[in-house]
């Protein structure tokens, strides 16, 4: 199956593209079947050759979301644009709870928050034994709480 898409090309730190007609199946910047243009995001300037677009495109082929966004921009095509997808890699989400960032993941921030449950429960349980046992012992409540405090939240890292 073909498909017209972006090929990088240009220097690090300033990317350039060619529109090309490839395989779906072939590497980005591998071999390719037909250049259709060129395209520069740091100027916006985009070459195409339209001729050869629309042919392409009226025979079938597909196109990449980025590519068919620049498009409907540039008028070749008419329609809505699509919502391009990122990979999983470059989303960085963060879930902010109580004016803190938590996690970089929505998976991890569960995780730390159960976690967080956990040691507050612990605690509790350590305070209630503690205030039983403190009745016939000569150290003070509030030393043996932050003592197993520390003793669980160690265990826990």
């Amino acid at each position: 199956m073909l498909i017209i898409r972006f090929s990088r090309v240009g220097k690090r730190n300033h990317a350039q593209y060619r529109i090309v007609l490839t395989e779906k199946t072939s590497p980005v910047k591998g071999k390719f079947v037909e250049l259709l243009g060129s395209y520069d995001p740091h100027q916006k300037q985009a070459v195409l050759k339209e001729d050869r677009i629309k042919y392409w495109l009226g025979n079938g082929v597909q196109c990449s979301d980025s590519v068919f966004n620049l498009f409907v921009a540039k008028e070749l095509i008419k329609g809505e644009k699509r919502k391009v997808r990122v990979p999983e890699k470059e989303v960085k989400e963060e879930v902010v709870e109580e004016g803190k960032a938590v996690a970089e993941k929505p998976e991890e921030a569960k995780e730390a928050v159960v976690a967080e449950e956990k040691i507050t429960e612990d605690a509790k349980k350590d305070e209630v034994v503690v205030e039983e046992k403190t009745e016939n012992s000569e150290t003070p409540v509030a030393e043996k709480v932050e003592e197993k405090k520390e003793v669980a939240v160690e265990e826990k890292k």
